[in-house]
């Protein structure tokens, strides 16, 4: 096989798609060889071409479908085959969700951890569902990019993004081809609940005027310079630029009930806790809530929709979640976390482990840090209870869960 770096001169192999795997790839073997192609559907026969090799396994490109698998469909996006976006548009959306299960139970058993119940599924529309999305400009383009790439792909249209972000991405691209438009600007990101606009500035090589954010507040209706008010279960959050929040804005309520549900007592602990999605519906079925959050932006968030609502019963601390859990002494009868793609890691796992929570509720949005931190867990005496995949990404690899544990 060449070293070669034009996909002319390597030489193709013909391949059969097996399955899905996590990273958005399908898996395909050949001589001995594992290879993983991108935008794939399992009983595909595709050509491809080495990409990069490391020991047995390949990833490669897919250069030509030989044969499309029965299961293959259109992709509804026309930039689907270049943009790096989404991984599954072109499988059906309940076939997408076969696979997410498939793949989940694939890690659990190669984690050799024991899965004793069913995988249950909570999904919503597959598309038009992002209140958060990230454009890339380049020589009056604008776009998202390739895999693994920083070349850009010009779009008209994002099928994924809510309607109010793809009436946005018209006004840019007006706005880019402009004179006025700030060539060094190079990534902007929109958040809206429909009616209210937030923009944040991503990424650019020299500061940006306040001008260039008064022409976007007149073109755009619903431009705010700070905060935006977005509703979900019951309340108007306060979410200002750099707090999380939830992207899928059809799930956000399901979300947070799936966390939640059935949960009352004593004191409740809430890791990672963000802007007080689960802290504050919670203060009405517990005596106390500790809402533990190391962004400040956030923590202020919280605070300031705590006192929105006039409760009393939470206390938030700033606080590393690794420090805070490794200095906890009282154990709390729930302990709800819902840490970023890295997972809890090993301190903060070691510490659950230890504190003994009589429950756990772990909100997930990698299932492969997942499986490592309830390796640990389990191992600890908590058993599964109940395993959730909640579809928040759909057309894309990404997979999040909501687990719930009890002690013994």
């Amino acid at each position: 096989m060449s070293n070669s770096n034009s996909l002319t001169d390597i030489s193709t192999e013909t391949l059969n798609v097996e399955k899905l795997v996590y990273g958005g790839n399908g898996l395909a073997r050949h001589e001995g060889r594992v290879y993983m192609l991108p935008k794939v559907a399992p009983g595909d026969t595709v050509e491809a071409v080495a990409m990069k090799t490391k020991s047995n396994m390949v990833q490669a490109a897919v250069t030509r479908v030989v044969t499309p698998s029965p299961d293959r469909v259109p992709a509804p996006c026309p930039h689907f085959e270049r943009c790096g976006g989404c991984d599954y548009q072109q499988l059906p959306y309940e076939l997408q969700l076969h696979w997410k299960r498939e793949i989940l139970r694939e890690l659990f058993q190669r984690a050799k951890l024991d899965l004793d119940v069913e995988i249950q599924t909570v999904s919503a529309e597959p598309f038009g569902y992002r209140n958060r999305t990230q454009f890339h400009f380049h020589d009056g383009m604008v776009g998202f990019r390739e895999e693994s790439s920083h070349k850009l792909v010009p779009i008209t249209q994002c099928p994924v993004s809510s309607p109010k972000i793809n009436e946005i991405l018209g006004v840019l691209l007006k706005m880019a081809k402009d004179h006025r438009f700030p060539k060094f600007l190079k990534s902007l990101e929109i958040f809206t609940n429909e009616t209210d606009v937030q923009f944040n500035v991503t990424e650019t090589n020299a500061p940006i005027a306040k001008h260039f954010f008064d022409w976007l507040g007149h073109e755009v209706e619903g431009v705010k310079s700070g905060a935006i008010s977005y509703p979900a279960v019951g309340y108007d959050w306060k979410v200002s630029y750099r707090s999380f929040f939830q992207v899928n804005r059809f799930l956000v309520d399901a979300l947070t009930n799936l966390a939640i549900e059935g949960l009352s007592g004593a004191h409740v602990l809430d890791l990672y806790a963000g802007v007080g999605l689960f802290s504050i519906p919670l203060s009405k079925s517990f005596e106390r809530v500790t809402a533990v959050e190391s962004g400040k932006v956030a923590m202020y968030d919280l605070e300031a929709n705590s006192k929105t609502y006039k409760i009393d019963n939470v206390r938030i601390v700033q606080a590393n979640v690794d420090a805070y859990l490794t200095d906890l002494q009282e154990t709390p009868e729930v302990i709800i976390a819902d840490p970023p793609r890295s997972g809890c890691g090993k301190i903060s796992t070691e510490q659950l482990a230890r504190v003994k929570a009589p429950e756990i509720r772990l909100v997930s949005c990698d299932p492969s840090t997942l499986v490592r931190d309830l390796g640990i867990l389990i191992a600890a005496g908590y058993k599964i209870e109940g395993l959730t995949l909640i579809d928040l990404f759909p057309q894309t690899f990404h997979i999040e869960t909501v687990t719930k544990l009890r002690l013994g």
